[in-house]
């Protein structure tokens, strides 16, 4: 398959009961069948609330499927997305916990986790349910801004340059397990799951160095600090 923007990791025909990606810290874990399906929900609901091309979304960094999803929803619109929940921003997704500190913010706010307590906030899970299980074909640029970190922004093609080095220095391939051991608010966390995806791996999200997980490789913050994986690449050689 010609891969030219992260939308087109999510094919249909790539959907099957193996896990696309798992968060043992919530024992949580999502199929390809269901990550790519609430992918395309995702994006419909921020569609919805008025995300598009020329606007960003930001969403708050927890170890959730959530984040994640909503990133590759925005990615879909041709949107950015920023995990930096304060910045400027068109739509903005955050844990329920955590509404209360995003009332008074621009644009449209969703939270996930549990209902809101405001009415104008956007129900994610709520809404993602009852989304349509399909994305309508969007044109997309390849060269497009789709993740921002600080001042730092990356486009599909790059990501997706960065997502090879990941799979060739690494070996990757399908039904691989890769731990990625970076916060979810960098930018290689990102990486490391379009290099999973984009060969059909599985991505176990660990926000640590030590924790046991079984995995065959790792993507690292800190190569100083002793993993179980055989396999690590440290994110410095990535993008810093």
């Amino acid at each position: 398959m010609d891969v030219a923007v992260l939308g087109d990791l999510l094919a249909r025909e790539k959907r099957r009961s193996q896990p696309a990606v798992e968060f043992p810290g919530v024992d949580r874990s999502m199929s390809y069948h269901d990550f790519i399906t609430t992918a395309y929900k995702s994006g419909n609901v921020l569609r919805y609330l008025g995300l598009r091309s020329d606007a960003r979304l930001a969403v708050e960094p927890l170890a959730r499927p959530e984040p994640l999803l909503a990133c590759f929803g925005a990615a879909q619109l041709g949107a950015s997305t920023t995990f930096d929940p304060e910045a400027s921003a068109r739509v903005r997704l955050v844990d329920v916990a955590d509404e209360a500190d995003y009332l008074d913010h621009e644009g449209r706010l969703a939270v996930f986790g549990g209902s809101p307590a405001a009415t104008p906030t956007t129900h994610w899970e709520q809404e993602v349910w009852s989304e349509n299980p399909a994305f309508p074909p969007t044109e997309v640029d390849p060269d497009s801004t789709v993740l921002v970190d600080g001042d730092d922004q990356y486009s599909h093609r790059q990501l997706l340059e960065l997502a090879q080095q990941v799979v060739d220095e690494l070996s990757v391939e399908k039904e691989s397990r890769l731990a990625i051991r970076t916060p979810i608010a960098r930018p290689e966390t990102v990486v490391g799951l379009v290099g999973a995806l984009s060969v059909g791996a599985t991505a176990v999200f660990v926000d640590d160095l030590v924790t046991d997980v079984d995995a065959e490789a790792a993507l690292v913050f800190d190569s100083e600090a002793s993993t179980p994986e055989p396999k690590q690449l440290e994110c410095s050689a990535l993008v810093d």
